[in-house]
């Protein structure tokens, strides 16, 4: 099971929207602990002695109404829940709004090894930020072979077999102003069960690319930073394969294809490479194509639609025309 420790979500280098703004009060020695699951627990009922299907296994949120509440049993010197909070090897307890906490609550944290943090975040920001980071980083994936682009807005992965032209297609693409993620190898997470996000191995390399008898290039030195992205979600996979003549290609695109990845169902596209074909225009196109599907216009079927309509008009028109001539010719 995918896992980090407390001490990596303390060195997380986040920024601006994302920042966790975290600091450890007490329990080092227990920064080596390991956060399994992507989700919180407020102890409000723990602490009132209900440890009955207890969220060990969960951070441990402290807002307002907790801290209320743990100051009132320090006062009452009813500490009993609090200590047994302690007995269990929970990763790590975080209290928001700066709220400082008590100085026993420190010294039971720190002999049991418990990490306490603290953070300036309201509960509900940091909720939400903790929340996205961990699903993020929990989320199902797999490396795959291929070139992920962003194209007028949508995100394709173009895939085949290796000398058909996918870099040399993604170029073209970034030359005509597109931008480039990832290429030869992309990461893809599946987030909220339905939402593919594909990115590049290594920030490092990421934006670089091998085009055969060239060598290594640099996108981002070549083409400048506005022809890169580090992540973008994938909308649809283009497959590029050598021409074959064998083989009955669709002429009309009206039966919506798709392919599977990690148990998202994604628009997928078959395109046959031989030479004299503009395979870049061709996804290009692709994309527009499938951003007027999104918006609900689909234009093979309305050729279909259309075309139907014409035929029963024109059919219309002959039934017509050969009653009236026969009534023509009995008078």
């Amino acid at each position: 099971m995918k896992s980090l420790t407390v001490l990596d979500l303390l060195d997380l280098d986040l920024k601006e929207h994302n920042a966790l703004e975290l600091k450890c009060l007490a329990g080092r020695k227990g920064l080596v602990r390991e956060i399994t699951v992507p989700e919180l627990n407020r102890p409000g009922l723990p602490l009132n002695g209900f440890y009955e299907n207890f969220a060990e296994q969960r951070i441990q949120l402290v807002g307002r109404g907790e801290y209320a509440f743990l100051e009132k049993l320090f006062k009452e010197r009813e500490t009993d829940s609090v200590e047994k909070l302690f007995t269990y090897t929970i990763p790590c307890c975080i209290f928001s709004h700066n709220l400082q906490p008590h100085k026993y609550f420190l010294e039971i944290a720190e002999k049991s090894h418990t990490p306490v943090l603290i953070t300036s975040l309201t509960s509900s920001e940091i909720s939400v930020r903790l929340i996205r980071l961990l699903s993020n980083y929990f989320a199902p994936q797999q490396t795959v072979h291929g070139v992920l682009v962003e194209v007028a807005g949508s995100g394709v992965l173009i895939q085949g077999d290796s000398g058909v032209g996918k870099s040399e297609t993604a170029l073209e693409l970034i030359e005509r102003g597109h931008r480039l993620v990832a290429d030869d190898a992309v990461v893809i997470r599946c987030i909220s069960g339905n939402n593919l996000i594909g990115s590049g191995t290594n920030k490092v390399i990421g934006h670089h690319m091998e085009i055969r008898g060239l060598g290594i290039i640099n996108i981002s030195h070549i083409f400048g930073v506005g022809a890169i992205r580090d992540e973008k979600q994938i909308d649809f996979v283009v497959q590029l394969e050598e021409w074959d003549s064998s083989q009955i290609y669709d002429r009309i695109g009206s039966h919506e294809t798709t392919t599977d990845i990690l148990g998202v169902k994604v628009p997928y596209l078959k395109i046959p490479v031989k030479p004299g074909r503009n395979i870049p225009i061709i996804i290009e196109t692709a994309a527009l194509n499938e951003r007027l599907k999104q918006k609900g216009q689909y234009s093979a079927r309305e050729f279909n639609k259309n075309i139907i309509q014409w035929l029963e008009s024109e059919n219309a028109r002959k039934v017509y025309l050969e009653n009236y001539n026969n009534k023509q010719d009995i008078k």
